[in-house]
């Protein structure tokens, strides 16, 4: 059985975009959950570099999670 690709190569450039509702809702809830914890961060924060030291990782770390849902369900990955 084939699976479904939820994103899909650029045509130029490098990445991916959402090619199914599977693949805009990752996208969704990538933005939504990186908008809320720098709402967290920052209303707990005592200045500008106190957030961004704080934020930083988590971004890093969801956008890893971003990354790997897309190679994993776009087309290189399923040559």
């Amino acid at each position: 059985m084939a699976s479904k690709l939820w994103f899909k190569r650029k045509s130029y450039g490098w990445g991916w975009i959402p090619s199914s509702i599977e693949g805009w809702l990752v996208l969704l809830i990538y933005v939504v959950a990186n908008v809320c914890i720098f709402r967290v961060v920052d209303l707990r924060s005592h200045s500008s570099s106190d957030t961004l030291i704080n934020f930083a990782p988590k971004f890093l770390l969801i956008t890893a999670g971003l990354y790997l849902i897309c190679y994993v369900t776009s087309e290189r990955h399923h040559r």
